[in-house]
């Protein structure tokens, strides 16, 4: 097992660095990083010891096996090879866990489905997107929760978004995004034609805005003359309190309230506004980086194609994955789709990653 696709060797000289950054004092100054150090120690703890369980349960099925062949125990051997059966498909579970390295790939998935160039034929091919992804997710064992559906005039939907739970749900989805092409003989065409409609699919992981804490060093705190009422120079004072937050050179000034206390309390809570909203813009944009470049839903741009006409097949464009069983794939039958995607995913990764060598 060393040296392939989950190298536990490798894991475990990691392991000793996570645990390293994980035992240091200053671990949680930066929250996101720290989440990400302790998702990751406890992921590869995990592996390690699952694969040390494997490994002995593997020696000891191996012996009981001899021994059953040595004193010619039929049933010594069937019991042997029960558990040899086991923890092969054990094993491969383990190895289809291993394909879930990316930085996301724990976190739930925010999904959408967009009806796309064909009109009434593109909402009823979403609605049908819509229901494959719940039977699949749910099927699976991951809690699904339906956040808006914005119903078609004539038949389908126009659009629906849903957020999945459960372990990793986003990589479990991410191969998803993109545009699904649909071709049939349209039950909304009085000609009984072959129509050709297409969807587009969004996901992109649940991830917290982040958090911040204003530093009191990071503060430049000035005091001013503030205008009371009367007029030009009439009762003045020194309460006007303009605070600058030197890490994004936001300036906050207020004088409205009589104290130089009020002020400053006034200033913060308009420093923490202008902040929020600085986080609220970062995050937008880290979620539109990991997001990628949005294609238009129409011809040209398809990752998939479900082909119900002439002849029935569903091809992944990406990875080549084909079934023939179109109907069991739009009833939620979609895991080989998701696998090979991982796995075309994984040869991208180890071919990016020879070429920066």
């Amino acid at each position: 097992m060393p040296g392939g696709s989950f190298d536990v060797d490798q894991k475990a000289i990691e392991l000793e660095e996570l645990r390293r950054q994980a035992s240091a004092p200053d671990l949680w100054n930066d929250p996101d990083e720290a989440r990400k150090v302790t998702r990751v120690l406890a992921r590869y703890e995990k592996t390690i010891a699952q694969v040390d369980a494997i490994a002995a349960a593997l020696d000891d099925a191996d012996t009981l096996l001899e021994l059953g062949e040595a004193e010619d125990d039929p049933a010594t051997v069937t019991e042997a090879s029960g558990e040899l059966a086991r923890l092969e498909t054990e094993l491969a579970d383990l190895e289809r866990e291993s394909l879930f390295f990316g930085e996301y790939d724990d976190n739930p998935a925010l999904v959408s489905v967009h009806a796309g160039a064909g009109g009434v034929d593109a909402q009823d091919w979403a609605e049908m997107l819509l229901r494959m992804y719940r039977r699949y997710l749910e099927t699976a064992g991951f809690e699904v929760e339906i956040d808006d559906v914005q119903e078609g005039e004539e038949a389908g939907i126009k659009s629906a978004s849903f957020t999945v739970r459960g372990d990793f749900a986003y990589g479990t989805m991410e191969g998803e995004r993109g545009v699904h092409r649909m071709v049939r003989m349209s039950p909304f065409d009085a000609a009984n034609r072959r129509h050709t409609s297409f969807a587009a699919v969004d996901v992109i992981p649940e991830v917290e805005a982040a958090p911040f804490e204003i530093n009191p060093e990071d503060l430049r705190v000035d005091v001013m003359r503030a205008q009371g009422a009367g007029g030009q120079h009439v009762n003045t004072t020194d309460s006007a309190v303009r605070i600058t937050h030197l890490p994004t050179n936001i300036v906050v000034t207020c004088q409205a309230e009589r104290s130089q206390l009020q002020n400053r309390t006034r200033a913060m809570e308009l420093l923490n506004s202008r902040l929020a909203e600085l986080a609220r813009q970062q995050h937008a944009e880290r979620l539109e980086e990991i997001r990628g470049e949005q294609n238009e839903a129409a011809w040209g741009h398809q990752i998939r194609s479900y082909v119900l006409a002439p002849y029935q097949m569903v091809k992944d464009l990406r990875t080549e994955v084909e079934i023939g069983n179109v109907d069991a794939v739009l009833d939620g039958d979609i895991s080989a789709f998701a696998d090979g995607y991982l796995e075309w995913r994984r040869r991208q990764d180890s071919d990016e990653t020879a070429q920066n060598a």
